[in-house]
C-alpha cells in the first residue's frame, strides 16, 4: 500500500531505490545497526542498500495495511533522515510492532516522535487495537521515543527476536488529542 503522511516538518512515504544514498546513512551506520531488531547487519555500500530498498519496495504492495516500511523525509530540503516500519512481532505474529531508525545526524530533533505519531495515528484508522514497540534496555534513545509517543511500558521479555527487550504498547485511547 502506498501512503504519504505529512506532518509540520516531515513526509512519511514509501521507499524507492533512489533513496539509497540517504538510506545508507541510516542502515549503514554502526550507531544505528547495533540496535536493530530483528538483528540486521550494517549495510555496507550503496549497491547493497539499493538491493535492500528494492526488496522492501517489492514486498510493500503484498503487505496488508498497516504493515510496511517507509522513508521519513524532511519537507524543507527533501533529505531522507529516517525510516519507519510496522510489522508482526515474532514468534506468534499476532502483535504489530512499530520501529523507527534515524540517521545519527538527525538524532535529537524530534523526528522519530513526529513521524512515529503520524504513522500510529494512520494505523489506528485501520481498526488496529494496539501497537507495540520493543527496545534493548540500553537503547535509551529508543526507550525515550516510545515514551514520547505515549506508549506505556508493559514489561521486559526475551520472547521477541531472542533478545532481552523492553516492551511498550499504545492504544487509540492513549493518543494525545493534539498533533505534535
Amino acid at each position: 500500500m502506498e501512503i504519504t503522511l505529512t506532518t509540520d516538518r516531515l513526509v512519511v512515504r514509501n521507499w524507492t531505490v533512489d533513496d539509497a544514498d540517504d538510506a545508507l546513512a541510516i542502515y549503514g551506520s554502526p550507531d544505528v545497526s547495533r540496535w536493530l531488531t530483528p538483528v540486521m547487519e550494517r549495510v555496507g555500500d550503496v549497491a547493497a542498500m539499493r538491493s535492500v530498498l528494492h526488496a522492501w519496495s517489492e514486498a510493500q504492495p503484498n503487505l496488508p495495511p498497516p504493515r510496511g516500511r517507509w522513508a521519513v523525509q524532511r519537507r524543507d530540503d527533501g533529505a531522507v533522515v529516517g525510516g519507519l516500519s510496522i510489522r508482526l512481532l515474532p514468534p506468534y505474529e499476532n502483535d504489530l510492532e512499530i520501529s523507527w531508525q534515524l540517521a545519527p545526524e538527525a538524532w535529537g530533533q524530534g523526528y522519530a516522535t513526529e513521524a512515529g505519531l503520524a504513522l500510529i495515528r494512520w494505523a489506528f484508522t485501520m481498526d488496529v487495537e494496539e501497537i507495540f514497540a520493543v527496545a534493548r534496555p540500553q537503547n535509551v534513545r529508543a526507550v525515550a521515543v516510545a515514551k514520547r509517543l505515549g506508549m506505556q511500558w508493559v514489561g521486559e521479555t526475551t520472547k521477541y527476536y531472542d533478545l532481552n527487550l523492553q516492551v511498550f504498547r499504545i492504544r487509540p485511547s492513549d493518543l494525545p488529542n493534539e498533533r505534535p
